[in-house]
C-alpha cells in the first residue's frame, strides 16, 4: 500500500470513526460525513488520473455534485430540527415524538 492510499483510506476510516464515536451533535455527525465524502472524492480523482481513463473523469465531478446536496440537505435539517427541538442533539430528536 503506497502513503497515497494509506493516507486517503486512513482519512476515510477517521471520518467513520468520528461518526461512530461522536454522535452528539447533528453538525458534527454532517463534518465527519463530508470529510469521509471529499477523502472518496480525491481518491476516485487520483484512481482516474491513474488508469488515464476519459470514462472514469466524470465520476469525481458526480460524487462531489452528489457530496453537495447531501450537505445542502442535512444543513436544512440541521435547521428545521433547531427551529422545532430548540436544539441540534441526536439524543433528543425521535421519529415517534414528530
Amino acid at each position: 500500500m503506497t502513503p497515497t492510499h494509506f493516507s486517503f483510506s486512513s482519512a476515510f476510516i477517521l471520518g467513520l470513526m468520528g461518526l461512530a464515536f461522536h454522535r452528539t451533535h447533528l453538525l458534527s455527525a454532517l463534518l465527519c460525513l463530508e470529510g469521509m465524502m471529499l477523502s472518496l472524492f480525491i481518491a476516485l480523482a487520483l484512481w482516474a488520473l491513474q488508469f488515464e481513463s476519459t470514462g472514469f473523469s466524470t465520476a469525481p465531478m458526480l460524487l462531489l455534485a452528489f457530496s453537495a446536496c447531501e450537505a445542502s440537505t442535512g444543513l436544512a435539517l440541521l435547521v428545521a430540527t433547531v427551529r422545532t427541538h430548540g436544539t441540534n442533539r441526536l439524543q433528543s430528536l425521535n421519529l415517534l415524538q414528530c
